[in-house]
């Protein structure tokens, strides 16, 4: 099983996306525990992405919001670093 590591930055960033959209509560907490038993699940949608030249992967809550992850393999760690929509994420 991976463990899940939250920075100070990201859970603020997870408290205002939340406050925003408190209809995905459940969903985003969802996304999370999975991630915890398999990061490679199908319905995650793990892929790599690029962002200002560093490279990082991306879940997916839903269709429109996305998690970015710092996925260390050797360590079994994942280090949520952003959550938000699509263009929020990537850019």
């Amino acid at each position: 099983m991976y463990g899940l590591i939250y920075t100070e930055s990201y859970e603020q960033k997870a408290r205002k996306f939340l406050k925003k959209h408190p209809e995905l509560k459940a969903q985003y907490e969802k996304t999370l525990k999975l991630l915890e038993l398999n990061p490679y699940h199908p319905s995650l949608r793990l892929h790599k992405v690029s962002i200002q030249g560093n490279e990082v992967f991306s879940v997916s809550i839903n269709i429109s919001y996305r998690i970015t992850i710092d996925l260390l393999i050797d360590d079994l760690e994942i280090i949520p670093i952003n959550i938000g929509s699509h263009d929020d994420v990537y850019k």
